[in-house]
């Protein structure tokens, strides 16, 4: 075998293999270089555990673990043995190295351009394009293979393009945007960015290109939840504040929680509003819960008047103010009216009825126009007022009698809302003498309570006062009881006398309010002779639960337990 006779002769590390790859043998420098032993017959990849053998090249590369080497090949078909000379490099193994991070970098590369959801388009200085990714299909409509090797000068021709960066680009050698209507007439944003290279110039272009299309359509989608979310947000506000709103409000009856449910529905609108009810019944209290309730709340100012109080000589200055001159005493700079200070406002016109008929006019006008005339001015000023009007009279009635302008009637009749007396809403007795009580004795620094046979009288009396007349009476007894307890005797003397008749229905009752008095009453003597509700029910010949719910409704209790045994 003349090759293995010559393999000690080769200067270099030199080894012969037969055609499975097993050591035949080999030379002096190869078993030197190599640090495991090598031994004839052993297979040369338990030696070199990387063998890289590529069929068509002669160069092989191998690893032993700490060392790379290089070899040639070269066979003898005769006995089919290989000799392969090589040596060590350590060049050979940075630039393989190299090789694999540039590969590897390439195929990042690659993955970004082609998963990024702008439009990437790569051409060189000329425009040439080089490179494209999939998402300029969805934004053109074009197959992203149709642009490679297609230079933007021809793209343009054919109106696949209108402009292009990349002329500008090379031009200018700096970032250039610019905006414009695609193929398919969508709206995009261009942007070129020049890639220079060592020699300072512009060898590529890099394209980035954004439907804004999208992007508009996801802005007004933005724009649209923010409004909902302001919405929410002022929605939760309303329902996380009612408590604090409705702060110095009882509203325990079934027609109060009616009336304040509306007065909260039309809060947002500007329609007028006419409040009826009994004078003391809470007209006034409504209207500034109406205003509060509405965004002028946060523009204007709540202002009242009450038509009635003021002479109609003056009446017509207050309401609508005066320029200077306008009459002897009259102020040098002139004065606003009320429908002015109330501009973005509310204004509160109570006692309706009492407006002149001549001032009835000029309201009219301002409901019809949305504008005023000062006294002794020449020119209307435009104001943006909600009225609100309140009248214990029969508005109706007066019309029909001449006392009040038929039309002025409807403009002010848009939404009205009745407040029923107290004694049609007995629900509400004993929470507001409750927080009347609250009040007195904080105003006056006091801890009085009322006897419960006192608050079985008030929740029976006819209150021809209203709510007023409560307030007025618990303020009166809060300072003038000597004792902490406030019982029946002392009740002033004009209530003194109708302790009596305060439970006994008179003859123009209502029957379904005598009635409620006069179960009330048995309930009250039923109280304080049994000391449970089954007892009650069986004396009453009825059921307990029937029992437990009416003793809830006339708020009584059995002394010796509790309403519910």
């Amino acid at each position: 075998m003349v090759l293995i006779d010559l393999v000690e002769h080769i200067p270099l590390p030199a080894i012969i293999l037969d055609q499975e790859g097993k050591i035949l043998s080999f030379n002096e420098q190869m078993e030197t270089n190599i640090e495991p032993a090598l031994v004839k017959g052993m297979s040369i990849k338990e030696t070199f555990p990387t063998w890289d053998v590529k069929p068509t090249s002669k160069l092989i590369l191998a690893e032993d673990g700490k060392k790379r080497y290089v070899f040639i090949k070269s066979s003898t078909y005769e006995d089919q043995t290989h000799l392969f000379v090589g040596t060590e490099t350590s060049e050979l193994s940075a630039l393989k190295n190299e090789n694999e991070d540039l590969k590897r970098l390439t195929r990042e590369l690659d993955a970004i351009i082609e998963n990024s959801y702008d439009g990437i388009y790569i051409t060189d200085h000329k425009g040439v394009t080089w490179k494209t990714n999939s998402a300029i299909e969805r934004i053109t409509g074009i197959p992203k293979e149709y642009y490679i090797g297609k230079n933007v000068d021809a793209l343009i021709k054919r109106g696949i393009l209108k402009n292009s960066v990349t002329h500008r680009v090379v031009k200018q050698r700096r970032i250039v945007s610019l905006v414009q209507e695609n193929y398919e007439g969508k709206e995009t944003l261009i942007t070129g960015t020049p890639v220079i290279n060592e020699a300072g110039e512009v060898e590529k272009v890099v394209t980035n290109i954004r439907d804004l299309s999208d992007l508009n359509e996801l802005q007004t989608k933005l724009s649209r939840m923010n409004q909902l979310n302001d919405k929410y947000k002022k929605e939760l506000d309303l329902l996380k504040n009612r408590s604090s709103r409705l702060e110095g409000l009882v509203i325990q009856s079934e027609p109060m929680k009616r009336i304040y449910d509306t007065a909260e529905r039309i809060a947002h609108v500007n329609a007028t509003v006419l409040i009826l009810g009994e004078t003391g019944v809470g007209k006034d209290i409504l209207a500034k819960h109406i205003f509060k309730e509405s965004a002028r709340s946060s523009e204007g100012e709540f202002i009242k008047i009450n038509c009635g109080a003021i002479p109609a000589d003056l009446l017509e200055s207050e309401l609508f103010g005066y320029e200077h001159g306008a009459f002897t005493g009259a102020s040098q700079k002139g004065k606003p009216g009320m429908f002015e200070m109330a501009d973005k406002g509310v204004l509160f016109l109570d006692e309706i009825a009492e407006l002149p008929l001549l001032l009835q006019v000029k309201l009219l006008r301002v409901l019809q126009e949305n504008e005023i005339q000062r006294i002794g001015g020449t020119k209307p000023r435009k104001v943006d007022v909600r009225i609100v009007a309140a009248t214990n009279r029969d508005l109706k009635e007066m019309v029909e009698q001449g006392e009040f302008r038929e039309d002025l009637f409807y403009r002010l009749n848009v939404l009205p809302i009745s407040i029923p007396s107290l004694k049609n809403r007995r629900d509400d007795i004993l929470p507001l003498i409750e927080m009347f009580l609250k009040q007195a004795n904080k105003k006056y620094e006091m801890s009085k309570r009322i006897d419960s046979k006192l608050n079985d009288f008030f929740f029976s009396y006819r209150w021809p006062g209203n709510i007023r007349e409560i307030s007025n009476l618990i303020e009166r007894l809060v300072v003038t009881t000597p004792e902490d307890t406030i019982q029946m005797e002392n009740l002033p003397p004009e209530y003194q006398d109708t302790t009596e008749a305060a439970n006994m229905p008179s003859s123009i009752l209502p029957l379904k309010e005598a009635a409620e008095l006069a179960e009330e009453n048995v309930l009250k003597l039923a109280v304080e002779k049994y000391t449970n509700t089954y007892d009650i029910a069986k004396a009453l010949e009825t059921s307990q639960p029937t029992v437990v719910r009416k003793l809830k409704k006339y708020h009584l209790r059995i002394p010796r337990g509790s309403v519910i045994d």
